[in-house]
C-alpha cells in the first residue's frame, strides 16, 4: 500500500496487536487511511485518480465533515541584506518562502534606518535577520539596527564570501540579493563586532601605530635630506639623545635649507609629544577594568610589556570565543597556507589572514626569545601575579629559545624561525587569557 495527501486531509496508520506467539508481541499494520476530507481512500495498483479501488482495499464510502481545519501558520525567518556605503544602503528582504526579495533603497542615516526597521518588522511574520559586510562603515549600523527594534545584525567577513568564477557584473542591489539569499542558505561567515568601549581602546591602540608611523617617515625625510647634503653623523646610535645635540647644532648657509631642517624637526618634536601622550593613556587604560588583570597576565611573559599587552586585550576582545589555540593561529594568520589534493601535499607562507596588528606585535615579541632564557627582567612584573601564569611563561621562555636555536642550527632564516616562534607563543597566550574568559573563571 502507497500513502498519500488527498483533499488537504491528514494521512494516519492503524497499529492493532494481536495475541502473543512464542512469548512475543505480534504487530501488524492495517490498511493506511487519510481522514479530514470527503472520503477515505486506500491506495492500491487499482486505484486510477480518485477511481473506486477494488473491493479487497475495503473502500468505503464517508460522509464529508462539517468541520474546517485551518492551517497553521509557519512563521518563518525574514532575512535581509544590506550593501551599506558612506551615503546609501540597498536593501534586499527576503520574506519566509519567498523566492524573489523585496528591494529598496535608503540614505545612511539614523532615521532613515530606523525607519527601516520598523519597516521590515511590520511585514515580516517572524524573527528577523539582518547582515552587511564589514568595511569602512565600520559597527555603527550593525548598532543602529540592534536599538531600533528587536531585528538582529550580523556583520560578514568579506573575504569568506562565496563568489562565482564568471560572475561578471557587480552592483549595489546585487550585492544585497546575493547577501540575502547566501545568509539565508547559512553561508556566510561572522564578524564579532566589539563594545563601543572596546572599539575605542583598540582605535587608541591605533592611533599611537599610526604616530609612531608618522614618526618613522619624518626621520627617514630628515636623515635623507642630510645625506643628500653630505652630513652623516658618526656616533653609534641615531636619534638618542646625543644624535638630537648633533643635529640641532647644524647651520646651513642658504636659508632655505636652514627652513627645511628646522621644519623636519619640528615635526620629529611634534610627533614625539604625540606619541608619548597616546602611551602614557593606554598605560592608564591598562590599570582599569577590565584590562588590569589580563594584561598583568600578559606581562609575565619576555617581549610583552604594557603596550603590546593592551594592544593583544584590545584587538583579541571577547577572547573566549577562541575555543582552541589552533583556532586563535588561524585567526592571527600565522599558520601555513597549503594547496593539497590527492597524494600530494604542499605548504606555503602564513596566511596573513586575520588581525595584521596583533600578528605584527606578536612578531616583534618573538624575537626576544633568541636569547637566552632569564628572568631577572621579568621580576618586578611578575610581582603578585599566580604561579600557574608564571610557570606557563617560563616554559613558554624555555620551548621558544630552544625553538629558534633548532631552526637557526638547521640554516633555517631567522625571520622565518621568528615566525614559527610567534606563532606557538599564540598557544601559550591562549593558555593564559582563555581561562579568564570562561564562565566558571566569571
Amino acid at each position: 500500500m502507497a500513502a498519500a495527501r488527498v483533499n488537504g486531509g491528514t494521512e494516519r496508520t492503524a497499529v492493532k496487536e494481536r495475541t502473543r506467539e512464542n512469548g512475543r508481541p505480534r504487530v501488524v499494520r492495517s490498511k493506511r487511511e487519510v481522514t479530514g476530507s470527503c472520503r477515505n481512500v486506500a491506495l492500491s495498483k487499482g486505484d486510477n485518480d480518485g477511481a473506486e479501488p477494488p473491493k479487497s482495499a475495503g473502500w468505503r464510502a464517508k460522509r464529508q465533515s462539517r468541520i474546517r481545519k485551518e492551517p497553521v501558520m509557519n512563521k518563518g525567518i525574514t532575512f535581509v541584506g544590506l550593501d551599506a556605503h558612506k551615503a546609501s544602503i540597498s536593501v534586499a528582504m527576503l520574506l519566509p518562502n519567498a523566492a524573489a526579495p523585496i528591494e529598496w533603497e535608503l540614505p545612511n542615516e539614523a532615521s532613515a534606518v530606523r525607519r527601516m526597521v520598523r519597516k521590515i518588522e511590520r511585514e515580516a511574520p517572524g524573527e528577523v535577520r539582518t547582515c552587511y559586510e564589514a568595511g569602512p562603515c565600520g559597527y555603527a549600523l550593525q548598532r543602529q539596527i540592534t536599538e531600533a527594534g528587536d531585528a538582529s545584525c550580523m556583520v560578514v567577513a568579506p573575504s569568506l564570501i562565496p563568489r562565482k568564477a564568471g560572475e561578471r557584473i557587480k552592483t549595489d542591489r546585487r550585492d544585497a540579493r546575493k547577501l540575502a539569499s547566501l545568509f539565508r542558505a547559512g553561508l556566510l561567515t561572522e564578524v564579532q563586532p566589539p563594545s563601543a568601549r572596546d572599539e575605542a581602546v583598540r582605535d587608541l591602540c591605533r592611533a599611537r601605530e599610526d604616530a609612531r608611523d608618522d614618526l618613522m617617515r619624518c626621520r627617514h625625510r630628515l636623515s635623507k635630506m642630510l645625506l643628500r647634503r653630505a652630513l652623516i653623523y658618526g656616533g653609534r646610535t641615531n636619534w638618542g639623545q646625543a644624535h638630537r645635540l648633533w643635529l640641532g647644532a647644524l647651520r646651513f648657509e642658504d636659508p632655505v635649507d636652514q627652513a627645511v631642517l628646522d621644519d623636519y624637526l619640528l615635526a620629529i618634536d611634534h610627533l614625539v609629544d604625540r606619541l608619548k601622550g597616546l602611551s602614557q593613556k593606554l598605560e592608564d587604560l591598562s590599570r582599569e577594568a577590565p584590562y588590569a588583570r589580563p594584561v598583568a597576565a600578559l606581562r609575565c611573559f619576555r617581549g610583552i610589556d604594557t603596550l603590546t599587552a593592551i594592544t593583544i586585550v584590545a584587538e583579541l576582545h571577547t577572547f573566549g570565543r577562541f575555543t582552541s589555540p589552533r583556532g586563535l593561529m588561524a585567526f592571527l594568520g600565522l599558520v601555513p597556507s597549503e594547496h593539497s589534493s590527492g597524494a600530494s601535499k604542499r605548504q606555503g607562507s602564513i596566511t596573513k589572514a586575520g588581525n595584521s596588528h596583533v600578528r605584527r606585535v606578536l612578531v616583534e615579541a618573538a624575537w626576544n626569545y633568541r636569547h637566552r632564557p632569564g628572568t631577572a627582567a621579568l621580576k618586578k612584573r611578575r610581582e603578585g601575579q599566580s604561579p600557574r601564569v608564571i610557570a606557563i611563561a617560563d616554559r613558554a621562555m624555555i620551548r621558544l629559545h630552544r625553538r629558534y636555536s633548532r631552526m637557526t642550527s638547521a640554516r633555517v632564516p631567522a625571520p622565518k624561525a621568528t615566525v614559527a616562534v610567534a606563532r606557538e607563543l599564540v598557544g601559550f597566550i591562549w593558555a593564559v587569557l582563555y581561562p579568564m574568559h570562561t564562565p566558571a573563571a566569571n
